[in-house]
């Protein structure tokens, strides 16, 4: 591959701060579909996975038992949600919420719903006792930093009313959202969808800032001031012909003790980074129904016989192929999210996982 050669930072990314900021910046959504739902014990109702979806559940009444079976936290994977709790289920997986950890959980998709539009529905069950009321969400992120940042969350995310400080955005943001939700007046199902994305954002962005798994790994690199702003310069300029030379300098340190800090807290050399990033973009890009030779340019190549090996050696594909095979355009209803997947994945080879996020 020939590049441009990167001699020195460029003016106009010297002014980078906040690497984990620019990050958090991408976390855009589209939703695929919200369900209100009001419940009375015993009910139980069992979410099926919905691939390169992150669904949430915020408790606005009673309470709920969130069992999800991948998670071996706590157990077997279960914890019981309260009022104003929040939880974040990033990666799809199926779980179950129950009004007790014995009651049976039929699939939701076969429970009686009304659909209030494509994308919002009010699911009414259960046997007449004590009553809960839950907003449900599934919603997928589209840029590539959106989706690398999800890829690196652990498999749930409770935030408790209790852990969040009184007056701040995100509690007055879960109660706007339990008050439409109680009240359904004209244009509620608007307000609690655009509610919803931002607690989604701000649900992560609290996780990030307080909880100690997300001082290590890609997450802990993002926030070192010096491995973070090159990481930042790389995502912003894939296409610059970036060396380690011109990375450590950005950096402020040397050659040697920057490539070995940043092989030691992301888990992979830099320009092995910086080429798995590449085509982390190019995959999304090339979905998007983009040309080969348009981005083999945005990420750096200028020829698309060197761009189409380097996205088969990352990929096992080529990248006419991936076009080819781009998935329709428009978010998809929610019984097209049961069970399809995007073939855009945030587990792209060498890109850091959830292990290796959490320092494992």
């Amino acid at each position: 591959m020939t590049e441009k050669t990167a001699t020195r930072v460029p003016t106009q990314l010297s002014g980078l701060a906040d690497p984990l900021g620019e990050a958090l910046h991408y976390l855009r959504m589209r939703s695929v579909f919200y369900c209100h739902s009001e419940l009375t014990a015993p009910w139980g109702a069992h979410l099926p996975p919905m691939p390169d979806c992150l669904m949430f559940h915020l408790i606005t009444e009673g309470s709920c038992w969130l069992d999800a079976r991948s998670d071996e936290s706590e157990g077997e994977g279960g914890r019981w949600l309260l009022p104003g709790d929040f939880a974040l289920v990033p990666h799809g997986q199926g779980h179950e919420l129950r009004s007790a950890p014995d009651v049976p959980a039929p699939n939701l998709f076969d429970l009686p719903r009304e659909s209030v539009s494509e994308h919002y529905e009010i699911l009414r069950t259960g046997g007449g006792g004590e009553a809960t009321r839950i907003i449900c969400g599934a919603v997928q992120f589209d840029h590539p930093a959106a989706r690398h940042l999800v890829s690196v969350l652990p498999p749930v995310i409770r935030i408790t009313a209790g852990a969040l400080q009184p007056g701040g955005w995100l509690p007055g943001l879960l109660q706007l959202m339990a008050d439409e939700a109680r009240q359904m007046r004209a244009g509620g199902e608007a307000v609690i969808t655009r509610l919803a994305d931002i607690v989604v954002i701000q649900a992560i962005r609290h996780w990030v800032q307080h909880d100690q798994t997300a001082q290590t790994g890609w997450l802990g690199a993002l926030k070192d001031p010096r491995l973070g702003r090159a990481m930042a310069l790389m995502h912003q300029d894939p296409a610059r012909g970036w060396t380690v030379a011109a990375l450590a300098q950005a950096a402020a340190m040397s050659r040697s003790a920057f490539a070995q800090r940043f092989t030691e807290r992301v888990g992979t050399p830099v320009l092995e980074y910086l080429t798995q990033w590449r085509m982390y973009l190019a995959q999304a890009w090339l979905h998007q129904g983009q040309g080969v030779s348009e981005v083999a340019a945005r990420v750096g190549y200028q020829s698309d016989a060197a761009f189409s090996r380097a996205y088969r050696r990352a990929l096992g594909t080529t990248p006419g192929a991936a076009r080819r095979g781009r998935p329709l355009e428009g978010p998809p209803t929610a019984a097209q999210a049961c069970g399809t997947a995007s073939p855009v994945r945030p587990g792209i080879s060498g890109i850091p996982n959830a292990a290796s996020a959490r320092g494992l």
